[in-house]
C-alpha cells in the first residue's frame, strides 16, 4: 500500500497562468500566476521537494495575450517522465497568445513636408505615421543577407496587420520583377553549363531611370535570383551610379554571380511606399510609414521585437507545449535541443521571422496537429539520430498544416526538413509555398500520408519532395502522398525529385495530378518506383544518366564531393545496412561515370500526360520497367473530383495494382485538432 507522502506524489499537480494574475498568489485557478516562468518555478520547487512529477502536472494558461521579451526557457531542471510529463496549455478553448512583438497605436496622417514631397502624390492622403520610439521600441534590428546558402539568423523589425505580413516599400511591386540588363564584359566567366555569369565583385546593369526618383540610397537592398530560379539572396547596395544604371552589392554576395534577364527587385525604400500593405520604417528618426489595407483602427497591428525563440527548451525532456498561438518574434516561435520525448501539440505558429519548430538532437520529439503559417523561413526542422551508426532519431511531424513558409528566405527553407537518421513526416497539408516543401538528407526516414499542392510558386528545378547528392542516403521511403498542382517558372518543378544522384529510395503508392515532372531520378540508382498514379503529368518518370557525364561539373561532382561523401561514413555498418552501395565500387575504379542502374518502375498507373523519358546517357536496356497500364482509362471513379480511387473490376487491377487508401492521406481530427 502506498503511503500518504506517495499518494499524494502520484496526484495530478496544477498551476493557472493568467494576464490579470500575479507572481505573488499561490497560482490557483482562484489567484493564477501572471508569468510562465512563476508556473515553471512552482513545478521546480515541487520536484525539489519530491512531491512532483510523478503524477504529472499541468500548468493551466488562461486566455489572453502575453507579451514576451525574452525566451520562455525550460531546461533539465523542469523535466517530466515518460509516463507523465509537464504539460503547459491553453486552458479549455481559450485562446492563449505568446507574442514576441509590440502593438502599435497612436497612427496619425503624416504632415511632414519633407516626407510628403518623397511619397507619390496618389498615395500621400492614404500614408499613415507611427513614432516607435515615443512607445519604447528601440530595437529595430537590421536587414541582414538573406536567401540561398545564407546561414539562419533572425528577422529585421516587420510589421503585421490584422494577422498577416505587410510588404516592405520595394520596387516593381509585389508579384512584379525588374531584370539584370548586363554586367561588364570583363567580368564575364563561363557557368558551367555552357553560359556566361558576370562576377559578383563586378555588379550588374539596370535599365531605365527609376532610382533618380530616389533621395536616399544608405539602406536600399536588392533582392533576387541572380543567376538561377533556385537561388536566391538579399543584397545591401555598396554603391549605385545612375548614369551607367549599375549596381555593386555589398559582401557577403550571392554564390554564382549575375546572368543577364535574370529577376530581382529593389526594396526598403520611402518613395516606393505606394501600394496598400507597404510599409517603410525611417530608422534615423523612428518613424514607421504605412499605407493600410483597410482602415487603420480596423484591425491589430503589430511590430516583431524578440529576436529569440519565444520558448527554448534546452537539454529537457517529457515537456508537452499544446494549445498555444505564438506568434511574432523574429526568430523562431520554438526551439528544441537535445532532451527526449517532448511534444509540441495543437499549437498555432504565424508571423514568425526564422522557423516554427526548430528541433536539434536529443531522440523522440514531435510537432502534432500544429498549425504553422508564414515563417520568414522555413516550418520544422527536424534533426536527429546518428548518421555514423544508424541510430534513429525518433522525431516527428505528423497532422500538421503548412503554409506560406520562406516568406524571406524562399529557397531551401521547407515546410518540412528532416535529416540524420529515422525520422517521420506523415499526414501532413502543405501548400502555397515558394520553393520546396519537404526535403530531407540521411537515412531510414519515412515520408507518408501527406498531401501538398500549389508548391513551387517562384523558383524551378526543384520537387515537392527532394534529396540530392549522396551515394549513402539510404532507406529512405516515400509512400502514399498526394501531390498535385505544383508549380515553378522556367523549367518547372518536380513532384519528387530524387537530385544529383541520390540513389535507394522507396517511391510507392503516391498519386500526382498536374504535376510536370511527377518522379525525376537525376542520375541515382536502386530506386523502386511502384504501384504510383500518375494524372496529366509531364512525363510520369523521367530518368537521366547525369553521372556518366564527362563535362567538368558532372564529373566533379561523381569523383570528387560524392566520393568524399561515400568514404565519410561506416563502410562495414553502411555496406551491410544497405549492399547496393557495393556496386559502386567497380565505377570508382576507373573514371568513366555512373550509370543509373538497378531501377524497377512498375506496377503503376499512368493516365493522361507522358509517361516516360529516358535521356541524358542513361541506358533505358538497365533499367526495368514491367507491369504498369498507361493506356486507356484505368477506372478511376472521378477524375474531376480528383477521387482516383479505383472502381471494383477497374481496368488497372488486372496489372497487379494495389489499391492505394486515398481517403487515408491528409490531415485527420484527433484531440488537438478538431476540423
Amino acid at each position: 500500500m502506498l503511503s500518504a507522502a506517495g499518494m499524494f506524489a502520484a496526484q495530478a499537480q496544477e498551476y493557472f497562468v493568467a494576464p490579470n494574475g500575479n507572481d505573488s498568489s499561490p497560482g490557483t485557478k482562484a489567484k493564477p500566476f501572471l508569468t510562465l516562468e512563476a508556473a515553471r518555478d512552482a513545478v521546480r520547487s515541487l520536484k525539489q521537494k519530491g512531491r512532483g512529477p510523478s503524477g504529472g502536472v499541468t500548468v493551466w494558461i488562461r486566455g489572453g495575450t502575453y507579451m514576451r521579451s525574452k525566451p520562455f526557457e525550460l531546461t533539465a531542471a523542469d523535466c517530466g517522465t515518460k509516463g507523465f510529463p509537464v504539460v503547459y496549455r491553453a486552458y479549455q478553448d481559450e485562446e492563449a497568445r505568446l507574442v514576441g512583438g509590440r502593438l502599435l497605436k497612436g497612427f496619425k496622417p503624416v504632415s511632414d513636408a519633407a516626407v510628403l514631397g518623397r511619397l507619390n502624390e496618389d498615395a500621400r492622403k492614404h500614408i499613415f505615421e507611427a513614432d516607435l520610439r515615443s512607445q519604447g521600441i528601440m530595437d529595430f534590428g537590421e536587414l541582414r543577407s538573406r536567401g540561398f546558402g545564407r546561414p539562419i539568423s533572425p528577422s529585421h523589425l516587420e510589421l503585421f496587420f490584422g494577422g498577416q505580413p505587410m510588404t516592405l516599400a520595394r520596387w516593381p511591386n509585389e508579384g512584379e520583377w525588374e531584370k539584370i540588363a548586363g554586367f561588364p564584359e570583363d567580368s564575364a566567366q563561363d557557368d558551367g553549363h555552357g553560359g556566361k555569369i558576370g562576377a559578383l565583385e563586378s555588379g550588374f546593369f539596370y535599365e531605365g531611370d527609376r532610382p533618380r526618383r530616389w533621395k536616399d540610397f544608405e539602406d536600399v537592398w536588392v533582392h533576387g535570383f541572380w543567376a538561377w530560379d533556385w537561388a536566391n539572396s538579399y543584397e545591401k547596395i555598396e554603391s549605385l551610379d545612375l548614369e551607367r544604371r549599375w549596381i555593386k552589392s555589398a559582401p557577403p554576395r550571392g554564390h554564382y554571380g549575375f546572368r543577364f534577364g535574370q529577376r530581382f527587385y529593389f526594396l526598403n525604400i520611402l518613395e516606393e511606399l505606394d501600394r496598400p500593405g507597404e510599409w517603410y520604417l525611417d530608422r534615423k528618426t523612428g518613424k514607421l510609414y504605412f499605407w493600410p489595407p483597410k482602415p487603420i483602427e480596423s484591425a491589430e497591428v503589430m511590430v516583431s521585437i524578440l529576436e529569440s525563440p519565444l520558448i527554448s527548451i534546452q537539454e529537457a525532456s517529457f515537456i508537452t507545449i499544446r494549445g498555444l498561438v505564438l506568434e511574432g518574434t523574429r526568430g523562431h516561435a520554438i526551439s528544441i535541443k537535445g532532451g527526449a520525448g517532448n511534444l509540441i501539440a495543437g499549437c498555432r505558429m504565424r508571423l514568425i521571422g526564422n522557423y516554427g519548430v526548430w528541433v536539434d538532437g536529443g531522440k523522440g520529439h514531435g510537432v502534432l496537429s500544429c498549425d504553422i503559417e508564414n515563417t520568414g523561413d522555413g516550418g520544422v526542422w527536424l534533426a536527429g539520430g546518428d548518421r555514423r551508426t544508424l541510430e534513429p532519431g525518433g522525431h516527428f511531424v505528423e497532422n500538421c498544416h503548412f503554409q506560406k513558409q520562406g516568406r524571406w528566405s524562399l529557397c531551401y527553407v521547407p515546410s518540412i526538413i528532416i535529416s540524420g537518421v529515422g525520422q517521420r513526416a506523415i499526414h501532413n497539408l502543405i501548400h502555397d509555398h515558394p520553393h520546396c516543401p519537404i526535403l530531407y538528407s540521411g537515412n531510414d526516414h519515412r515520408i507518408e500520408w501527406n498531401e501538398i499542392h500549389h508548391v513551387a510558386l517562384e523558383t524551378s528545378d526543384v520537387g515537392a519532395v527532394y534529396s540530392g547528392r549522396d551515394w549513402t542516403f539510404r532507406g529512405n521511403g516515400i509512400r502514399y502522398n498526394f501531390i498535385h498542382h505544383t508549380g515553378g517558372v522556367g523549367m518547372g518543378s518536380m513532384g519528387v525529385y530524387m537530385d544529383d544522384c541520390v540513389s535507394g529510395t522507396e517511391i510507392f503508392g503516391n498519386i500526382f495530378y498536374l504535376v510536370k515532372r511527377a518522379v525525376f531520378l537525376g542520375g541515382g540508382r536502386d530506386h523502386r518506383v511502384e504501384n504510383n498514379t500518375f494524372v496529366e503529368c509531364y512525363p510520369a518518370v523521367e530518368i537521366d544518366g547525369r553521372g556518366l557525364d564527362k563535362s567538368p561539373v558532372w564529373s566533379n561532382m561523381v569523383y570528387q564531393f560524392m566520393k568524399q561523401q561515400l568514404l565519410a561514413v561506416p563502410q562495414e555498418l553502411y555496406r551491410s545496412r544497405y549492399p547496393a552501395i557495393a556496386d559502386l565500387d567497380r565505377f570508382y575504379q576507373t573514371a568513366g561515370g555512373v550509370p543509373p542502374e538497378n531501377i524497377r518502375v512498375a506496377r503503376n498507373i499512368c493516365s493522361g500526360g507522358e509517361w516516360l523519358k529516358v535521356g541524358w546517357n542513361a541506358d533505358p536496356s538497365l533499367i526495368q520497367v514491367h507491369d504498369n497500364f498507361v493506356k486507356n482509362d484505368p477506372g478511376f471513379i472521378s477524375v474531376e473530383k480528383m477521387d482516383f480511387r479505383l472502381k471494383k473490376g477497374a481496368p488497372a487491377l488486372a496489372f497487379g495494382f494495389v489499391p492505394i487508401p486515398a481517403e487515408k492521406i491528409g490531415l485527420y481530427r484527433d484531440e488537438f485538432r478538431r476540423r
